[in-house]
């Protein structure tokens, strides 16, 4: 029996048009449920539903990665050559008689084609958003009191749609180069830099949109901030791909130990397979403990500067809820990391994890993207609680 080829292009043309077909049901609705608005409207609609669903598939991408359903289809674009699983029955059959825990079984194949179907689901709505943002730029369309909208340049579309399409090639390396710890953790990174992008485009592409005022403190420290939770991202991705999430199942200590037995060599080492180092040996248990303490010393530290910035923002009236969505997600991360840690890595929490951290990329972007050096500061609560009194001390005073 010959080995199925990596690269089996064959179903790629169908898989392009089921993919097309799941998002007519999209544009259709937004198109129904915006028929009487106007055209940067609907484009702002649709941006709104893209960003909703690329959230959904970061969630997904989570669910197959944390099944082990990553290779339940070893080829790409299709499952053995085929579109769906159904054609592959018996290829996938014979593959699940000869190892029933995997990679490869009936459950785990749909699960990581359905992941591939919402993808290319979504890569055909930013290709819509695409055309449309430019047939809008270059009608010059206007609409009432929505300067803002216009002026967001179609290339901002464009560059979201390279950017999905160079995520689609890492989707494939992921399945061809067999779960490589380093792509899988830049097509997690990649997707999250797409949810911003996207993020952007809905945030300054609103009509309601008010432009709020941020110094220029405060815009280096969440610059700052927003760099740090990057990286940690990244980490967390790093620990996730390589299953280091239980090299420390005790909490604060690890291993019984505030320092325990590490290798930070083996445990970093970019380029190499998963479960090996670069030399073909088995990484060693100490290397995955390096790359989970990491992690968890890094996210101390990000989660204070985290909270130390929603304390600010709260400070401000204009920024209140921001800051109390950014709390909310903190403590979510705080509580769903420590559950990963104590109860042996639940489904559900990792998920939540890597929910919240999408979340907090999303917050974190809908602020700076939010924020204007020109527009009028905003009061502190406080003190503008205190100008409210004057006016009723004043008359006061007059009366006495």
């Amino acid at each position: 029996m010959n080995a199925q080829p990596l690269y089996d292009l064959s179903p790629l043309a169908s898989l392009l048009g089921l993919g097309a077909l799941l998002a007519v049901g999209p544009l259709a609705w937004v198109y129904w449920r915006n028929r009487r608005c106007a055209p940067l409207q609907r484009l702002q609609a649709l941006r709104l539903f893209t960003l909703f669903l690329t959230f959904d598939l970061i969630l997904f991408g989570a669910f197959t990665r944390l099944t082990d359903s990553g290779l339940g289809c070893p080829d790409w674009p299709g499952c053995y050559g085929n579109t769906s699983p159904l054609g592959a029955h018996h290829a996938i059959t014979a593959a699940q008689d000869a190892m029933p825990t995997g990679p490869v079984t009936q459950a785990k194949a749909w699960i990581e084609m359905i992941h591939r179907y919402l993808a290319t689901g979504v890569g055909a709505l930013i290709l819509m958003m695409t055309v449309v943002s430019w047939l809008n730029w270059r009608a010059r369309v206007r609409v009432e009191q929505a300067s803002r909208s216009v002026e967001l340049s179609p290339w901002w579309a464009t560059f979201t749609l390279f950017w999905v399409g160079l995520q689609g090639a890492f989707g494939a390396w992921t399945v061809t180069l067999k779960l490589f710890p380093a792509i899988v953790t830049l097509h997690l990174g990649g997707a999250l830099v797409l949810l911003a992008l996207l993020g952007v485009q809905v945030v300054r592409g609103s009509t309601f949109t008010v432009p709020l005022a941020m110094t220029l403190l405060m815009r280096r420290w969440l610059a700052l901030v927003f760099a740090l939770l990057a990286l940690q991202t990244v980490l967390g991705g790093w620990v996730s791909t390589n299953y280091a999430v239980l090299a420390c199942s005790d909490f604060p200590q690890c291993q019984n130990r505030w320092w325990p037995e590490m290798n930070f060599q083996q445990g970093f080492e970019l380029w190499r397979h998963l479960g090996v180092t670069g030399t073909g040996e088995p990484i060693s248990f100490a290397a995955l403990t390096a790359i989970h303490y990491v992690h968890r010393l890094m996210a101390y530290g990000v989660l204070t500067l985290l909270a130390v910035l929603a304390w600010q923002l709260s400070r401000l009236a204009a920024w209140r809820v921001h800051s109390r969505v950014l709390a909310a997600l903190i403590g979510l991360q705080l509580v769903t990391g420590l559950s990963n840690v104590v109860l042996d890595w639940p489904l559900l929490a990792a998920l939540l994890h890597t929910g919240g951290a999408a979340a907090l990329v999303l917050t974190l972007t809908w602020i700076a993207a939010s924020a204007s050096p020109d527009a009028k500061p905003a009061v502190p609560a406080m003190q503008r609680a205190r100008v409210a009194t004057l006016p009723e001390q004043t008359a006061t005073g007059r009366l006495a």
